[in-house]
This record gives C-alpha cells, sequence and structure tokens, in this order.
C-alpha cells in the first residue's frame, strides 16, 4: 500500500521537474565570426568569412563633395563677425612719425627728450645718425597720442634753436624699416635657463643636471642641428639671415616693417630667446610717381575753370 502511495507521487511530480528544468534556458555562449574562423579548420573557412565581412565598394565622391555650395549671405556675414577681433582690442591711440633735421652738436637729444617727456609722451622709437651733409643729423621719433597734443609737441621742437626742422610723416606713405639682431638658443627652450646663466659660477653645472640623462650625444646633435634647420627656415620666410652660429645658439640678423620684426620675435619666443636687439625704426617718404597725360590733363582743367572777366553782367 505504501509503495504505491510513494510510486503515484513519483509519477506527478515528475511531469512538474521535467517543465522546471526545461524554463531554465542555458546561457548562451557569445561566439564572434573570428572565434568561429579560428574554431573551424575546414576548407570553408575562406567562405564563412567572406560571407561575415562583405567587402562593400566605398561610393564615389559627389559632385556636391568637390564643389561644394557656396555659403549664403547670413552665413557670410556671421563668418566675417566671428573672426574681426573686438573693437575695443584694436583701437589704439594714433601713431605720429617725426623726422626732425637737427644740428649736429651736444645736448640736442636731451632737450629734444625733454620737451616730449614733459609733455608725457612715451617714445615707442628714437634713431638718430649723422647724414651725408655736415653738420646735420637726422632724428626719427615715433609716438603715440592725440593728434592735437602732438601738433603741440611738434611746435615746440621746431621753436627750437638747433633744430632745422621738424617734419610730420603721419597719414603719408613711407618706407619703414628696422633691423633686428636676436640671439635664440638651439638647444631647446627647457635649457634657456641654464644657458643665460651659463656665466655665473654655477651655470654650466646647472646646465648639465638639466640635461636628460636618457639622450645620447647622436640624438642632442640631430635635435640641435633639426632646430638651427627649422630657425635657418623660419628667417628665409622673413628675408632674414643666419650671421653667427655656436654650439648653442644662433644670431639672426632680420630688416623689415616693425610688425614683421614683431610677428619674427613672437615666432622664435617657443625655441627661447637669449638675447635681442633692435635698431628702432627707420622712415623715409615714398616719391610720387607723375604721369605727363595726368598733368597735362590737370592743366587744363586748371585754365578751364578759369572765369572771363568780359562776359560778367555790369556792376
Amino acid at each position: 500500500m505504501w509503495t504505491s502511495r510513494i510510486l503515484s507521487s513519483a509519477t506527478r511530480a515528475a511531469p512538474l521537474a521535467n517543465s522546471a528544468l526545461a524554463a531554465i534556458k542555458p546561457a548562451r555562449t557569445l561566439t564572434t565570426p573570428m572565434m568561429t574562423l579560428r574554431q573551424s579548420s575546414s576548407s570553408t573557412s575562406a567562405i564563412s568569412y567572406k560571407r561575415s565581412h562583405p567587402h562593400k565598394r566605398h561610393p564615389a565622391l559627389t559632385s556636391d563633395y568637390l564643389h561644394p555650395a557656396p555659403p549664403s549671405a547670413e552665413e557670410a556675414v556671421s563668418n566675417i563677425l566671428y573672426n574681426t577681433p573686438p573693437i575695443g582690442l584694436t583701437r589704439t591711440k594714433q601713431r605720429h612719425i617725426f623726422n626732425c633735421l637737427v644740428q649736429n652738436e651736444p645736448g640736442v637729444l636731451s632737450r629734444v627728450s625733454g620737451i616730449l617727456a614733459g609733455r608725457g609722451f612715451n617714445i615707442d622709437s628714437l634713431v638718430v645718425a649723422k647724414t651725408e651733409v655736415a653738420d646735420l643729423s637726422r632724428m626719427t621719433i615715433v609716438l603715440r597720442g592725440e593728434s592735437n597734443t602732438i601738433e603741440q609737441a611738434r611746435r615746440q621742437l621746431e621753436d627750437l634753436v638747433p633744430v632745422w626742422a621738424v617734419l610730420d610723416y603721419t597719414g603719408f606713405k613711407v618706407i619703414e624699416r628696422e633691423l633686428l639682431l636676436v640671439k635664440v638658443s638651439i638647444l631647446g627652450p627647457e635649457h634657456v635657463r641654464a644657458q643665460m646663466n651659463s656665466r655665473s659660477p654655477n651655470g654650466w653645472q646647472l646646465l648639465q643636471d638639466e640635461a636628460d640623462e636618457e639622450m645620447t650625444p647622436s640624438n642632442a646633435l640631430r635635435q640641435t642641428h633639426g632646430h638651427l634647420k627649422s630657425l635657418t627656415e623660419l628667417a628665409k620666410l622673413f628675408q632674414g639671415k643666419v650671421v653667427d652660429v655656436s654650439g648653442d645658439c644662433a644670431v639672426i640678423e632680420l630688416s623689415a616693417k616693425p610688425d614683421r620684426i614683431d610677428a619674427f620675435v613672437k615666432l622664435v619666443k617657443p625655441f627661447g630667446i637669449l638675447e635681442a636687439a633692435r635698431s628702432g625704426m627707420m622712415a623715409m617718404p615714398r616719391s610720387p610717381i607723375y604721369d605727363r597725360h595726368e598733368l597735362e590733363e590737370d592743366e587744363v582743367q586748371e585754365e578751364g575753370s578759369g572765369v572771363d572777366a568780359s562776359l560778367l553782367p555790369p556792376g
């Protein structure tokens, strides 16, 4: 009796156990095409790989990509406004250029600079040199300020006894040139501080301490010549030249406009500037080019503009 009950209960529990086992699904194994290719060593592996990695040819570039449509007026204006610097950053005092013809005698430079300093002007550049005429020197002064104040200073300079004339080249087409001599490190910017202190008692020791222990002499030589080559190419772009080379630095000479001098100094600054000297700006007005036909037309117009007195009404 008890045996029949146990068999009947086991018979009823078997379907429940089978359904529970069926509900539990086995975990899926993640397989990739490369894993399948590695696991299979049959001759159909190449076909399986081609099917899993279909080779699709990229479409050709369309004409819209090769020739993009021109921007609209709104896009063009937005681009110009975005790339235009703010007005506050570009608004500066007007630059004035004075060319003073003075007597070549002691004390003239101090008197001229004293007048400008008394009016609170900061001289941007001042160059003095004798001319081809005996006892005559040429002085080029560059300063910034308001036009009315600058004009008062010019008249005051012209009133000095040793001053022959003061020419204001502001607003004229002039040729501007300035000479730059800059000594740049070719060891790298990380050694500039040690090079500047190399003349001190511990200067060379500091340079050796900052040297990279892992860099071999050959790598250091290649790096030095690479810096020198870069500086030489940069100087050629500005029509300058390298006038002196040593084992750790190079001297570059450049004659250009003051704006180009400023740009060149900014470009060589990452190499490490050891020393720089600027001569100051020299200026000379451009010679005008006259056309004979234009002069004849101007003369005809001036003659035609005259009024004949006989044609005027009486009284």
